[in-house]
């Protein structure tokens, strides 16, 4: 088994919130801002939802205000399996993706067998990812090799579209850092899905090297969800895969940020971690950096619509979808 190093909490903490104190200038706010809207999964995972809220989710991915055409769309639409199907009509001849939450989202403690099934489903309904959630209550139990090869098992039916032709689905590893307890597991955590998914490449018929994975660090649905912290230790986690294999993996805060504040906070976090590196600039991107939100969507439209009037557009003036 890996050793993951530990961590200093106090350390975390005080670094995270170091990048809240950068002064960000006007032009580099509206470049900020466009990127941030463009890495968005615009989410809804909620028991009411219907194909109608679906299509109208849709419809704001593709074109988050209709009287800006200079906006980019967002980079995906992520939803339960169910309504996989749904979307894919919706977003036909977009450059949206449909991502969907499988493997007994939000739980991730259906059996085996049944959460690969999830995943098969959602992918032949043309899932082109796939947010797949660990069984956080066998990693705390130290049972670290069956949560590895559950990862490789999800990765693996990823792949299989490759055998008729098809593009692969991109896999995103959910830890649900909310219920990991300590910044050292998730390390430990980081580091364990990161190696499982990688590990796939050598054993999976289909071939995966070259497809984006993401670690991702919670459902929205156990408080707390994302934060700095957190996401920095699954940053240097990414980094130092990165400088040991030369192999680039993405990176999606979800749940709790509902600010372009914060959004850019966010990004300055990824250019200062990662953005130095060789490559780096490819984090800053929405093939390997994502933000996991609903409500994001519209404070980032607001502080655009600022930037260029100079004043605040009330929040009805860009509904929820």
């Amino acid at each position: 088994m890996f050793s993951s190093p530990t961590v200093d909490a106090v350390m975390a903490a005080e670094r995270a919130a170091s990048f809240t104190r950068r002064s960000i200038k006007s032009d580099s706010k509206r470049s900020g801002l466009m990127l941030a809207l463009s890495m968005l999964d615009l989410t809804t995972l909620e028991g009411k939802d219907s194909p109608e809220k679906v299509r109208a989710l849709c419809r704001k991915a593709v074109m988050p205000d209709p009287s800006r055409a200079d906006l980019p769309c967002v980079a995906a639409v992520c939803v339960y399996p169910s309504h996989v199907r749904t979307a894919g009509e919706a977003l036909r001849g977009s450059k949206v993706k449909v991502a969907s939450v499988a493997t007994g989202f939000p739980s991730g403690q259906f059996p085996l067998e049944v959460r690969l099934e999830d995943t098969r489903r959602a992918i032949a309904d043309g899932a082109d990812e796939i947010d797949m959630v660990i069984n956080r209550g066998a990693f705390l139990a130290g049972r670290y090799d069956e949560v590895s090869e559950e990862i490789r098992a999800v990765k693996r039916e990823c792949m299989r579209p490759i055998e008729y032709g098809r593009e692969p689905a991109h896999l995103k590893v959910i830890l649900e850092t909310g219920e990991l307890e300590t910044l050292d597991n998730v390390r430990r955590a980081s580091d364990l899905a990161i190696r499982a998914m990688a590990t796939c490449d050598g054993d999976c018929p289909y071939g995966a090297r070259g497809t984006p994975d993401f670690i991702k660090t919670s459902t929205g649905k156990v408080q707390p969800a994302a934060t700095m912290p957190v996401t920095l230790v699954m940053l240097e986690a990414i980094r130092d895969w990165y400088e040991e294999t030369g192999r680039l993996v993405g990176m999606k805060p979800a749940g709790g940020i509902r600010t372009a504040k914060q959004a850019l906070h966010y990004l300055v976090m990824v250019k200062e971690t990662l953005g130095r590196l060789p490559h780096g600039e490819a984090w800053l991107s929405p093939e390997y950096f994502r933000f996991g939100a609903s409500t994001l969507c519209n404070d980032i439209l607001r502080q655009i619509a600022w930037l260029d009037s100079g004043r605040y557009m009330a929040a009805h003036d860009f509904p929820d979808a």
